[in-house]
């Protein structure tokens, strides 16, 4: 179980990332491809095509961590409303990583209807 400090934001990239990026490359992604800065602290998550694998890329002050998860059956579920879907990514709390991470879903109902 992952136990984030309240400061600490989570963005969970909307497009499918090459799952063979490492340290730079998801730094990269998350300063060209997101608009953010990789060094702020916050978690970036990213998932492959097939919906199998999830990476998440932090700094922590001292350098940047990587954490994986692939799944053995199965994919992780990523349904996001229209709003939420076309922009580069979408902001998700601490319990909604969580629930994606044990559960393998997470549900942004559409709320502009």
């Amino acid at each position: 179980m992952l136990t984030l400090p309240p400061s600490v934001r989570v963005f969970l990239a909307t497009a499918p990332c090459d799952m063979r990026k490492q340290f730079d490359g998801l730094a990269a992604l998350v300063r060209s491809g997101l608009g953010r800065d990789p060094q702020s602290g916050d978690l970036y998550l990213f998932r492959n095509r097939r919906g199998d694998m999830l990476k998440a890329v932090f700094f922590d002050q001292q350098g940047y961590c990587i954490l994986a998860k692939r799944l053995c059956r199965g994919t992780f579920r990523v349904v996001l409303d229209e709003a939420s879907a076309s922009g580069t990514d979408v902001e998700m709390t601490a319990t909604e990583l969580g629930r994606l991470m044990a559960e393998l879903s997470f549900h942004r109902p559409d709320t502009h209807s």
